[in-house]
């Protein structure tokens, strides 16, 4: 009796590692999940922040020509043809977050709107054990934000009929009336967020 009793748990054994290993295999696996998913939200987070920084850029570098193109009467040519500059500030933001550009695309819409759309890709790799290829498969994201100019009424005003206008009022959707007056214009910090709306947008 005492010997069959031996025998069982004999042959019982293997099964105890073969079960082992198997709940082992699935803890590390569902580790590795959790890691590939949380590498790829900060991918996402990454990705965000890098396109709200391109845009937030560009917005910024429009200061000059913008107030440039007033008194000349060059308005509506600047808004049709003005270029997204701020792509590097983009490669910054995803490299504070554990990431890097990969590409950074500003095709124009027209429409006085501006599309940047950025992918980075995480520096951290997955690198399971248990799941084959991703000692180097790194998490990828992308993301797109506008710089919309949201104000598409405006009214020049010419004092002195001399062909060079002195004020120029904006009516700009969600934020009212804005008066810009080319010779003394304001620091473009405080009218740039009343023009332009910088956004994320779906892909």
């Amino acid at each position: 009796m005492i010997s069959r009793k031996r025998r069982d748990a004999g042959q019982a054994f293997p099964i105890y590692v073969v079960m082992v290993a198997g709940l082992l295999f699935l803890v590390f696996a569902f580790f590795a999940v959790g890691k590939a998913s949380a590498l790829r939200n900060g991918a996402q987070g990454a990705a965000d922040a890098a396109a709200l920084a391109a845009a937030e850029q560009t917005r910024e570098d429009f200061g000059a020509p913008f107030l440039a193109s007033l008194p000349g009467n060059m308005l509506e040519q600047f808004l049709r043809s003005h270029a997204v500059t701020g792509c590097p500030a983009a490669q910054a933001l995803a490299a504070a977050n554990q990431a890097d550009v990969n590409y950074c695309q500003p095709p124009p819409l027209g429409g006085y709107r501006d599309r940047i759309k950025v992918e980075v890709e995480g520096r951290k790799p997955v690198d399971s054990s248990v799941i084959p290829g991703t000692k180097n498969r790194h998490a990828k994201a992308t993301a797109t934000a506008v710089v919309e100019f949201r104000c598409p009424v405006w009214r020049p005003l010419d004092f002195n009929d001399d062909g060079v206008q002195d004020l120029y009022i904006f009516q700009c959707t969600g934020v009212g009336t804005v008066e810009i007056a080319p010779g003394s214009p304001p620091p473009w910090s405080e009218v740039s967020k009343s023009l332009y709306d910088v956004h994320l947008v779906d892909n």
